[in-house]
């Protein structure tokens, strides 16, 4: 599930908020603000629903033909996300 602590990101300093990701025992930075999506397979973009499901989808401004809100992942926008996934391999790797 959600938790509604929005902070900042330690990089680029944009708001954020942590997903608890469905089946995983993980969380995922979003951006803080929530965004109309289209499910669709294949679709352009990622989204992660409020309840932790990562879906293809495309965005939308209008809320009539949304067929939900959620929220666009961190590593999709911020400039320096890669810095943050090299980290995150490396500690998974030192753990096994």
């Amino acid at each position: 599930m959600m938790t509604a602590r929005v902070t900042e990101c330690r990089d680029c300093k944009a708001k954020i908020m942590f997903i608890k990701i469905a089946g995983k025992d993980r969380t995922m930075p979003v951006n803080a603000e929530s965004v109309y999506y289209i499910q669709k397979a294949g679709g352009p973009a990622k989204i992660v629903t409020p309840n932790g499901e990562v879906l293809s989808a495309e965005l939308t401004d209008n809320p009539d033909k949304a067929t939900g809100i959620g929220y666009i992942s961190h590593f999709a926008t911020c400039p320096n996300a890669d810095k943050f996934r090299n980290k995150n391999k490396s500690d998974r790797k030192k753990a096994r």
